[in-house]
């Protein structure tokens, strides 16, 4: 194949056509800036691309078995519309993935499916369901040759090449372009409980996060939001409480539910004076968590970071100490998302410095492009790592063409 990539912006509508620019791309040499609809395009390193391939045209569910449990959706497919499908049939994604849309300027809804395989965004649930990556069945894409390429099937008994999907997740379009994927979908939880303390400290609300999860309540989400924050969610009596608030989820069965909720409230009472939601308004704060309600629209820069629970207060009051922070403790704790002041390094030199101190992993999410150009935005991988993470890059994206220098420099 010769000639020249066409510089700009394509939008293929077959895998085909798709898979032929990816392979032109390669012949010339031409690098590529891989996305859906961009609602995460500012999240990582500037890429430095001679043209923009997105898979926004890829829509459609060519398979949907509600029996089966299982979904088949092409990646351009938006998430709203994959999820609308779902709960028509009363059935979700059991990881309810995060929409970090409108904390980078979009609307809600507007992410991909197959961005949301690509980042292996997962949402508070995942604590008790497991990430995206745990749910995908089979998976499509084009490498960087431009070879299609397949791996799992449609329903749970196929689990060959399984590998592929969990490669996939988490590598933000530098391996290979997500053309199609099956996912396992779950029954809709009918019932939805949160019990909250409000006022507690950093290290009483992650102990009391940790102490739920530890029950045999099936916790499906446990946060822990600072009083800043608590102030912009939807629920009138949480934004007026002027306190922090913690946040612990049961789903479920109406009966089952309810006996769970009433039980966690009698233990935690130990800690503070505990309220309960019903489902109407427990289903609005988890949506204001799912969106990061609390994080749009200031303008400052977002991190998101992981760690080992029982580490997570003494981390974020390491880092608070140098710099003025908010932070929502997700997972119990084991995933923290923190607002740090606008600086010019977003406060990179001091998150990294506390994370070599205490083990995790951050990564930035919103930052000014000069800041993202010049900082690791996403957590530096020790040698060993990075040359395997390199080898991997070589295997699928030999020339080194798609989404170049997203992650880390040079690959």
């Amino acid at each position: 194949m010769t000639g020249h990539m066409r510089v700009g912006f394509h939008a293929p509508d077959t895998v085909e056509e798709l898979a032929y620019l990816v392979a032109e791309a390669a012949d010339t040499r031409t690098p590529l800036e891989i996305m859906g609809r961009g609602t995460k395009r500012e999240v990582g390193r500037p890429v430095q691309y001679g043209a923009v391939l997105s898979t926004e045209s890829l829509v459609g569910v060519p398979l949907y078995e509600p029996s089966e449990l299982v979904i088949v959706a092409l990646a351009g497919t938006p998430l709203a519309q994959v999820e609308q499908l779902l709960a028509e049939n009363d059935q979700e994604l059991p990881f309810e993935p995060v929409d970090l849309g409108p904390v980078l300027g979009f609307g809600p809804g507007q992410a991909t499916i197959g961005g949301v395989l690509a980042t292996n965004l997962s949402g508070s649930r995942r604590i008790l369901a497991g990430s995206a990556r745990d749910h995908v069945l089979g998976v499509q894409a084009v490498n960087g040759r431009g070879e299609t390429i397949r791996a799992g099937g449609r329903v749970m008994k196929n689990v060959t090449g399984y590998d592929l999907g969990r490669a996939l997740a988490g590598s933000w379009g530098t391996l290979a372009v997500v053309t199609e994927m099956a996912i396992k979908v779950l029954p809709a939880q009918r019932e939805v409980r949160t019990v909250l303390c409000f006022g507690l400290s950093d290290p009483s609300g992650v102990e009391t996060l940790c102490l739920a999860f530890g029950t045999p309540f099936e916790v499906s989400g446990a946060v822990h939001v600072h009083a800043e924050l608590a102030k912009r969610f939807s629920d009138e009596e949480i934004r007026n409480a002027g306190a922090s608030v913690t946040a612990i989820r049961v789903e479920n069965l109406p009966a089952s539910a309810r006996y769970r909720s009433s039980r966690l409230k009698q233990m935690l009472q130990a800690y503070a004076p505990a309220l309960e939601l019903d489902t109407a308004r427990s289903r609005a704060f988890w949506g204001d968590v799912r969106s990061l309600k609390m994080f749009q629209k200031t303008g400052r820069p977002l991190w998101r970071i992981s760690t080992v629970p029982s580490s997570a207060p003494k981390l974020i009051g390491s880092i608070a100490r140098k710099i003025d922070v908010r932070a929502l403790y997700d997972w119990s704790g084991g995933l923290i998302w923190l607002e740090t002041p606008p600086i010019s390094d977003a406060g990179a030199v001091e998150i990294r410095r506390t994370l070599a101190e205490f083990g995790g992993h951050a990564t930035l999410i919103r930052a000014e492009a000069p800041a993202r150009a010049v900082i690791d935005v996403f957590q530096p991988l020790d040698p060993p790592l990075m040359a395997l993470s390199a080898e991997l890059k070589r295997a699928f994206d030999p020339v080194g063409i798609l989404n170049p220098g997203r992650m880390y420099p040079g690959m």
